[in-house]
């Protein structure tokens, strides 16, 4: 893997936040995490959110500044606090969120000089978890309607989900990734029949809201992308790691992904494509935390020894 800084330029839109960890405080938020790891991969990345006027606030900026996210599209409330996550991680490395309300990201406003922005760069990131505040979601709403290219992440957090927001704003998605048990949520919701596979639940939800490309992440099972609603369909499995944590995983998956995606080059394969996700998401569980530091060489020494170790 050679990392090369690209003409691609991308927002993320959504939260920021420190998550409380049993070993101390990291770098947190779904749409934060993308964006980290789209920097590292060369797609300079601004993300979109707000933080509030406090202590955690200042230290937060510092350190996306720190790690090379651009933080000039960060708001300062001067009302609500910065976001803080009670993470708990329990004996099957599954990872538990306690997650306060409201904050400062559950109020970003709406700005001129940002839908300027968004018109000019390649693609934007959102997740569903933005969306449970008026305020945010209507702000979020104006960008996706400017926006090139709108990548969904979904992300159910009970009770901080709304069926008839997400079913919105899968409305505006050219790509969306979920994991299994979000697809099951989002079938019910749309009553499709409980007998369909994974395979024709994803068809139906890409026919009816006209979604190009979906990815459904199933753990140490891999993951799946279709496109074209049901004319392709490529699985790729897991690697087989010590798992640390799982925060942040998804997250890096999906700027892997798109590292590749968004260079619209028919010399990159879906399998290459999938194969670099799976990597860079295998490396991320490894490892403690959303944020780890790497370079190309880590990456790809990670990669020959889950190579060889097949």
């Amino acid at each position: 893997m050679k990392i090369e800084q690209l003409a691609i330029k991308g927002i993320c839109f959504g939260e920021v936040l420190w998550d409380n960890l049993p070993t101390g405080k990291k770098l947190g938020g779904a749409p934060l995490n993308v964006a980290y790891h789209l920097n590292k991969l060369g797609i300079e990345t601004r993300m979109l959110t707000r933080i509030g006027k406090d202590k955690n606030g200042d230290e937060l900026i510092k350190l996306c500044r720190a790690l090379g996210v651009p933080t000039k599209l960060f708001q300062v409330d001067e009302v609500h606090a910065t976001s803080i996550v009670e993470v708990r991680i329990d004996e099957h490395k599954e990872v538990n969120y306690e997650i306060v309300y409201p904050v400062a990201w559950d109020y970003i406003q709406l700005q001129e000089s940002d839908l300027e922005v968004i018109q000019k760069v390649d693609f934007m990131v959102f997740g569903s978890l933005s969306s449970r505040h008026e305020i945010s979601y209507n702000t979020l709403k104006h960008l996706l309607k400017v926006s090139k290219y709108r990548v969904m992440d979904v992300n159910l957090r009970a009770p901080f989900y709304s069926e008839v927001r997400v079913l919105e704003l899968l409305g505006y998605a050219d790509l969306v990734k979920m994991n299994r048990e979000e697809l099951g949520i989002i079938a019910e919701w749309l009553k499709l029949p409980g007998s369909d596979s994974d395979s024709q639940l994803v068809e139906k939800l890409m026919q009816q809201y006209a979604i190009g490309e979906v990815i459904v992440t199933y753990g140490a099972a891999g993951a799946v992308y279709h496109a074209g609603q049901g004319s392709m369909r490529y699985h790729f499995p897991a690697y087989l790691v010590d798992v640390k944590d799982t925060i942040g995983s998804g997250d890096s998956f999906l700027a892997a992904f798109l590292s590749k995606r968004m260079r619209n080059s028919t010399e990159i394969s879906i399998e290459e494509t999938m194969s670099f996700a799976a990597t860079l998401s295998a490396f991320v569980t490894q490892s403690i935390g959303a944020c780890p530091n790497y370079d190309s060489g880590t990456i790809n020494r990670f990669e020959w020894i889950q190579y060889l170790g097949r």
